[in-house]
């Protein structure tokens, strides 16, 4: 099953070349254009990762981050903060909102592509992990 991506961006044209290239890439993105949608599409999605721009209307992107890792059930949702904001404050903002990935625009889909991959690959390796083989039954600690 494709892993489930949500891309939020107030910028029509960022938003639609990040859901272009990791669709391409074989994830299923869905989308918002704002931190309270975002909110809103987490609810009803359940994405596995979220790539996030900061500067959006009606709520930004790290007044969304903040409250998804205050919210024990989307906490552990990895966060890729996509965005404009390069100054050395801004980055260390984004970490310190619980960002699991900051990157800046201009960016390269490749390596958007690439983080997204090296995300996803850690968190199959962390529920792999939690699961062991007994007698030919699989049991998960999840």
């Amino acid at each position: 099953m494709a892993k489930r991506i949500l891309a939020v961006d107030d910028e029509k044209h960022i938003l639609r070349l990040v859901q272009i290239n990791l669709e391409k890439a074989g994830y299923l993105v869905v989308t918002a254009s704002n931190g309270r949608e975002a909110l809103e599409a987490v609810a009803l999605e359940r994405p596995d990762l979220i790539v996030m721009d900061v500067m959006m209307p009606e709520m930004d992107g790290l007044e969304a981050l903040k409250k998804l890792k205050e919210n024990e059930q989307t906490a552990d949702i990895p966060v890729v903060m996509l965005t404009a904001k390069a100054q050395d404050a801004d980055v260390l903002q984004g970490w310190q909102s619980g960002a699991d990935l900051y990157l800046t625009k201009p960016f390269n889909p490749i390596e958007l592509l690439t983080f997204v991959k090296r995300i996803m690959d850690a968190q199959s390796e962390q529920k792999s992990d939690k699961t062991y083989e007994i007698e030919d039954d699989v049991y998960s600690l999840d």
